[in-house]
């Protein structure tokens, strides 16, 4: 038979191939059934059927191509890469003679032309793996073929088996893969080099191309040794430490999820304590919806928390017993926290035994709401339940008691934001003893050039501009401006503007997490800051941010900030004002206002270093003379120092009315010279200091592929300046 004449000379050369073999390579493939099985399946052709023991094999090219092709794509470039690199010179010494010859099997030749289209970078294992199939029809399945019958042949069998003195789940991944590897090369080589193919789709890289996709194939359908498992759960074990913290979102089916060692949450009675039902190998913890998805953290600690977490609505502790380790969060998605987070599964104690768990549940109640939890484990003996909190209307209905009465915290009359345009970022402001028109020149917009939001924002989206702009709402007493993704309300040149008559305050969120709530009056802008913890507030804002506590994460930031906005204009934004907004479909495109300039502070990695110091003691003359030659050169060097704005502006030293207006529009997209612009802006600091070493910046941008020669002149004056 040709499978047992080809079974010695394979067998062979399996062991020098293998030898040659890098481990982390090796390893990487060893683990693809693994993969396989635990992550999403990837796209590819079936095997195909396995020829019968004793018959013929016949292969023919399917019609989507070649599975060992497909496999070969689907790994990593640099995992090709480092296998050609390894075993590149061991191709020419293989001694296959006594194969025979299989290309009786094969299809006929290619006759004519064809056309393979390969991206840059391309792997030279990838090109003439491709190139063979395509001129030697049906190559490269044989190959896949060969290998499978070959696996099975006692011979070769035996060598592909891995020695069980081998324990360590990186070594034993690496010979699982090495083995199978090194049989699908000798077979890659025994057909490619009776195919009757010339250099490049019979070379080294062709044949290991070919190889290496069919490696792929064989390890995702051979189980993995005996001992791999033993060898896992020795490094899982090994690399296990505490603590540890992950979080993300489960999955939740009839009103529940679970942490389990096995899959599933089976159908339990939450009647003892109203959250929490202990179950073989896990528990099963109930939620208010009854699917879709809830969020969760899980903390794993080496001793009991210190103390009882407050903020929860409700707190049950339980005991499980553990029959081998590792429970996951069923239907868990996403990852843990910071680099090196641990996975979602198995990411309890790899260990047997007895351990206690605190759940704290908050938001069953809620409609609008996601729901949030935290699991907390740790090794504990087995105890009682023991119930820290119940508070939710949920829990006392499913432990039979009656509902209790619970006020609304302030920050529920915005939980309509939820699910609304405005959801993930946007900024609202609302002011107080003005009108429309005002607010709509204080925020840079001109009231006379009114647009569909719509059509604006269609306009912004199709150019990938972030330009701003803003809709607006007379309430009677007050004026609403909302931006959709965008900030200016809580800019300080807007807020100074607009609360010249009488207050303004914004809400501005992103889809980072980025808050900023700020509060002006009469032109002073009163707090204008990230709302964590205890604001350094002054007393005029005591009444507003009563009862608001921005350090408890389990309240939402940006509703208690539209709170205190609200409270302290009088008028807050509601449903029925956005919608409002969005049925007039009218906005108003902004020129933003030119930035603070704020005083000299020192940074490092500053482009003029050290030496601005030694400025400090000059007179404020020298310095300002200094800073508005900086300018002007900026000016010269983009070609502007004829400009007539610029030249008036530089020789006024302050921006002209229509300097002014050309360098805020600078600043929207596509705006011309915006670093001359700023310069110029920068050298009007009230601060001379501070004039000259942002002007500097500003300068040597506006400079471009002259910067050096304008820092060059700038420390050459400077050096002369600092001179007693």
């Amino acid at each position: 038979m040709l499978v047992d004449e080809a079974a010695g000379p394979i067998a062979a050369a399996i062991p020098l191939i293998a030898g040659r073999i890098p481990e982390t390579p090796a390893a990487a493939l060893g683990r693809l059934r693994v993969v396989a099985d635990g992550a999403e399946p990837r796209r590819r052709s079936a095997p195909g059927p396995r020829p019968a023991a004793g018959s013929h094999m016949r292969v023919q090219p399917g019609p989507d191509g070649s599975p060992a092709l497909e496999a070969l794509g689907e790994l990593p470039p640099l995992l090709v890469e480092r296998l050609l690199g390894a075993l590149e010179l061991t191709v020419p010494e293989l001694d296959l003679a006594g194969v025979p010859d299989l290309s009786g099997l094969l299809g006929k030749p290619l006759n004519g032309g064809f056309g393979i289209g390969v991206t840059e970078g391309t792997s030279d294992a990838v090109r003439g793996a491709a190139l063979l199939e395509r001129i030697r029809p049906g190559a490269v399945p044989l190959v896949a073929a060969l290998a499978r019958r070959l696996a099975a042949h006692p011979r070769v069998a035996a060598l592909l088996a891995v020695d069980t003195a081998i324990t360590g789940e990186r070594e034993v991944a690496a010979a699982h893969g090495a083995a199978r590897l090194a049989l699908a090369v000798s077979a890659a080589a025994a057909v490619v080099r009776r195919a009757g193919v010339q250099p490049p789709a019979a070379g080294p890289p062709a044949v290991l191309g070919v190889a290496i996709g069919t490696a792929a194939l064989l390890l995702r359908e051979a189980p993995m040794p005996p001992g791999y498992a033993a060898a896992v759960l020795a490094k899982t074990r090994a690399e296990y430490v505490l603590p540890l913290g992950a979080g993300g979102t489960a999955e939740v089916r009839g009103h529940r999820f679970a942490l389990l060692e096995g899959d599933g949450a089976p159908d339990v009675d939450f009647g003892d304590n109203g959250l929490v039902a202990v179950v073989p190998g896990g528990v099963v913890i109930r939620t208010g919806v009854e699917s879709g998805h809830v969020r969760f953290t899980l903390r794993v600690l080496e001793e009991p928390p210190p103390d009882v977490a407050t903020g929860w609505e409700e707190i049950v502790e339980v005991s499980w017993r553990a029959a081998a380790g590792g429970a996951s969060v069923a239907g868990a998605s996403a990852g843990g926290f910071g680099p090196g987070g641990p996975p979602l599964r198995a990411i309890t104690p790899p260990w047997p035994g007895d351990y206690r768990l605190r759940v704290h549940a908050r938001g069953r109640d809620d409609t609008v709401e996601t729901e949030n939890y935290e699991l907390v484990v740790w090794r504990a003996p087995a105890a009682p339940a023991v119930v820290h909190a119940r508070t939710d209307r949920l829990g006392h209905r499913l432990r039979g008691q009656p509902e209790p009465v619970r006020h609304e915290p302030p920050e529920a009359a915005y939980r309509w934001l939820r699910g609304s345009s405005l959801e993930m970022a946007a900024t609202v402001t609302v002011v107080t003893g003005t009108d429309v028109a005002d607010v709509l020149r204080a925020f840079g917009a001109d009231p006379d050039r009114p647009e569909s939001m719509r059509a604006m924002n269609e306009d912004l989206m199709a150019r990938r501009s972030t330009d701003p702009w803003v809709a607006v709402l007379d309430r009677d007493g007050a004026v609403l401006a909302v931006e959709y993704n965008g900030w200016q309300g809580s800019t300080r040149p807007v807020l100074t503007r607009a609360s010249a008559g009488g207050r303004a305050a914004s809400m501005y969120w992103n889809v980072n997490a980025v808050t900023r709530l700020s509060f002006a009056e009469h032109g002073e802008v009163l707090l204008s800051e990230e709302p964590f913890g205890e604001l350094d507030a002054p007393p005029r804002l005591t009444e507003a941010l009563a009862g608001l506590d921005f350090a408890d994460y389990h309240r939402d930031k940006t509703m208690l900030g539209l709170v205190a906005a609200g409270r302290f204009t009088g008028h807050g934004i509601t449903a029925e004002d956005l919608a409002r907004v969005e049925d007039a479909d009218i906005g108003f495109r902004i020129v933003p206002h030119l930035p603070p300039l704020y005083p000299y502070r020192a940074r490092s990695g500053a482009p003029l270093g050290t030496v601005i110091e030694e400025l400090a003691g000059l007179p404020e003359p020298a310095l300002r003379d200094l800073a508005w030659w900086a300018a002007a050169e900026s000016a010269r060097y983009a070609g502007l120092g004829e400009d007539p704005d610029v030249a008036a502006s530089v020789a006024a030293r302050a921006l002209t009315a229509d300097a002014h207006l050309r360098a805020r529009r600078s600043q929207l997209d596509g705006g011309e010279h915006p670093w001359v612009w700023r310069a110029l802006h920068r050298a009007t600091n009230p601060d001379p200091l501070a004039a000259v070493a942002d002007g500097a910046d500003a300068a040597r941008h506006a400079a471009g592929p002259h910067a050096a020669n304008l820092v060059a002149d700038f420390r050459t004056r400077i050096t002369a300046l600092a001179k007693p």
